[in-house]
């Protein structure tokens, strides 16, 4: 592809050099600079791809995108300047990999918890209408047989638009994604359109990035400034207020108020999944979802909102919801073969930590016991309301290291306990291994083990370095010694 076709979705500031040449590929890591490649510079957290643009040309750059222009550049080589490179790369990467987004229907799902059961629970119901849908998100991407691993909940644009250029050419006619604030705020999802976005809800995490709950609602905002419905829980605050302030079409959901259009009646909490009758006007189906809590009414539900505002009945969706099975990660319980439980679950913020120990509270027979801890370089204001919502809802709460990345463990740990009242008499087992091992060895008859944090997680990143730490593996070593 010509640089020239390329610089059609963009309105450079100032270009310097020739726009003919022919552009072997699209790159913002100068490592991964080829001859005849287009070197996108980005202004990042921890370092300015500007200063890597000598690396990208002595790999074989031709042309650049940035903000700064450099002082010289070498002959034959183009520079186009823009105002906001990160912009620029998901327009170009959009041309790039020909529109794939276009020939697409996309389901974002935002929100503080529950993206990723959302967003698999939508694609399960669509594949069981017939479409053929694929899956981005914090597990990873998903479409026909490929599974594989992502970096981040939302990929980076130009990563983005090669895997829905990768699920076009595999035949899916839909993508469901979850779309994190900082995709948002980054224009990860810049020139995306969607069909359906949903909003689950929104509590506090992710404010070392936002700065505060108003900047981060109105990050979240920003999906549905580009989709045709809204699906959005206005039990949640902040989603009454999206409801009330976007100005697409819009499906609201409620457990509580019949002032909503689809409304789940006569719920019940199950030890193994939950029941309801949802109402959408003059219709009426049964739901029904194998995934225990509250929460789960609200993610079944809002999979439902997707999936009516894609076209489908209600009845169908509630029956294609039936059929769906847990999430890895997300209330997952671990095979003991003991007469205690495990389970494992991503909850990393005070309310889903709230929700899952209440949900386990509400059918435990012996003690629950709550094992956490909390992430390095994020949120630091959330680490003692997380202490203080353990002591609260566990009969044992078992502090440890979550993915402590640049910060020492001890420092998170204290600031966690700083939440909990000395009385409370927390188990404070910094590496995660052990606390896991001590929690196992010292569980009773119909006690309940909640790991939370790492949920589908299979690594542990310490002052830089990713180390394997899958919990299934550790609980089966603690089982077996």
């Amino acid at each position: 592809m010509k640089l020239q076709d390329l610089l059609r979705e963009i309105v450079p500031t100032r270009l310097a050099g020739p726009a003919g040449q022919e552009i072997t590929g699209i790159c913002y890591d100068s490592r991964k600079v080829t001859p005849g490649s287009l070197f996108v510079a980005i202004k990042g957290f921890q370092s300015d791809g500007h200063a890597y643009i000598p690396k990208a040309l002595e790999q074989g750059a031709c042309a650049l995108l940035v903000q700064d222009m450099p002082q010289a550049l070498p002959d034959g080589v183009t520079c186009v300047q823009v105002s906001d490179t990160r912009e620029a790369l998901a327009r170009v990467a959009a041309a790039w990999y020909g529109h794939p987004e276009r020939e697409l229907k996309l389901i974002g799902v935002t929100g503080t918890n529950g993206k990723t059961t959302v967003t698999h629970l939508i694609r399960h119901m669509l594949e069981q209408n017939g479409e053929k849908c694929g899956l981005i998100g914090t597990n990873g991407v998903f479409f026909g047989d490929v599974a594989r691993e992502s970096a981040r909940t939302t990929p980076e644009s130009l990563e983005l638009y090669g895997i829905l250029r990768e699920m076009r050419d595999a035949g899916m006619t839909c993508a469901a994604m979850e779309v994190s604030s900082h995709s948002l705020v980054l224009h990860r999802v810049q020139g995306l359109r969607f069909a359906a976005a949903a909003f689950t809800n929104l509590t506090q995490d992710h404010l070392d990035f936002h700065g505060d709950m108003e900047q981060y609602y109105l990050a979240k905002k920003l999906l549905f400034d580009r989709c045709d419905t809204a699906v959005i829980n206005t039990d949640d605050s902040w989603g009454a207020r999206l409801a009330g302030e976007c100005g697409c079409g819009k499906i609201t959901l409620s457990a509580r108020s019949v002032e909503a259009e689809l409304v789940a009646k006569n719920v019940r909490l199950l030890p193994d999944g939950v029941q309801a009758v949802v109402v959408r006007d003059c219709d009426i189906a049964r739901m029904t979802l194998a995934i225990p809590g509250l929460f789960s009414v609200y993610n079944g539900l809002t999979a439902v909102g997707c999936c009516l505002a894609l076209g489908m009945t209600l009845e169908r969706a509630c029956e294609a919801l039936a059929s769906a099975a847990g999430i890895k990660g997300r209330a997952e319980i671990v095979p003991t073969g003991r007469d205690f439980t495990v389970m494992i679950d991503y909850s990393h913020t005070p309310d889903s930590m709230e929700n899952i120990l209440r949900t386990v509270r509400g059918y435990a027979k012996g003690r629950v016991i709550g094992l956490f801890g909390a992430g390095g370089d994020r949120d630091k204001e959330k680490r003692p309301i997380m202490g203080r919502i353990a002591q609260t809802n566990c009969d044992l709460a078992i502090v440890t290291s979550d993915n402590p990345r640049s910060e020492e463990p001890e420092a998170i740990i204290a600031d966690i306990l700083a939440g909990m009242d000395s009385k409370a008499r927390p188990k404070v087992i910094p590496d995660r291994r052990e606390a896991i091992a001590w929690a196992v060895k010292n569980a009773c008859k119909d006690d309940i083990i909640v790991l939370m944090g790492k949920g589908q997680e299979t690594y542990q990143e310490i002052l830089g370095v990713k180390y394997h730490l899958d919990e299934r593996e550790e609980v089966a070593k603690a089982l077996a010694d």
